[in-house]
């Protein structure tokens, strides 16, 4: 059997990057496992854009595991913290949320093992993002290393891929990309703190990296917006 025939689990939060992600999972010819985690953020819009996204590329299963990461805190995700709004900085915002995907890829790589999947598929990006350092190509290469020592699967020889293809894309290719595999990216939710009436707010780091991809693209952005997105 080659890789491609195994199924891949992929990492699928609601967002623009995931849905991507997973379909370019799906392209490659892999079953789908598709995998959201309800980490008890502070909106679950994210979630319900996390299950039409499994439903539309057919995923064979999808889960969507509960854990409590605001038992801990410490993100403006988790906690009682506000979400900036002032634009992306040179410094890690509070909308880190700790350890976060090395928590998901763990959980990742466990129903990986479990279902006999031997690639996972991560949507990071390590050029039009918030600085998250669980999102360069550091860490995807150092949690593949980990896998491989650290499941029965790895030390019996078969190892684990862990997949992150839109790792050197601006957030511009990430759009042609998902165009070019015929997406609905309306689907996606990408906001870290939604207006009433579940729109993006327009002004929090998400949706401005979200809205300059589309414009840079030259695509229309389907997304509806309680204000204008300004610059980044």
């Amino acid at each position: 059997m080659t890789l491609e025939t195994y199924p891949a689990v992929a990492l699928v939060s609601g967002g623009l990057d995931s849905m991507v992600s997973a379909a370019l999972a799906r392209e490659a010819g892999h079953p789908l496992l598709a995998l959201s985690i309800d980490y008890n953020q502070r909106h679950q819009i994210e979630l319900a854009a996390a299950r039409r996204i499994a439903r539309v590329l057919g995923a064979a299963r999808h889960i969507v595991l509960p854990i409590d990461l605001s038992a801990f805190g410490g993100s403006a995700l988790t906690d009682n913290i506000d979400v900036p709004k002032g634009g992306v900085g040179d410094t890690i915002p509070v909308t880190y949320v700790p350890a976060r995907n090395t928590v998901f890829l763990s959980l990742a790589l466990s129903w990986a093992e479990a279902a006999g999947a031997r690639a996972l598929y991560i949507g990071v990006n390590a050029l039009d993002y918030s600085g998250y350092p669980d999102c360069r190509p550091e860490f995807i290469a150092g949690f593949e290393a980990l896998a491989e020592v650290a499941t029965r699967a790895g030390v019996e020889g078969r190892p684990f891929r862990i997949y992150a293809p839109l790792q050197h894309m601006t957030k511009a290719d990430i759009v042609r990309e998902g165009m070019r595999l015929g997406l609905d990216l309306g689907l996606s939710w990408s906001c870290y703190d939604p207006a009433p009436g579940g729109l993006h707010c327009g002004l929090c780091d998400s949706c401005r990296l979200r809205h300059k991809g589309f414009d840079d693209a030259g695509v229309a952005d389907p997304t509806a917006y309680a204000v204008a997105p300004p610059a980044p």
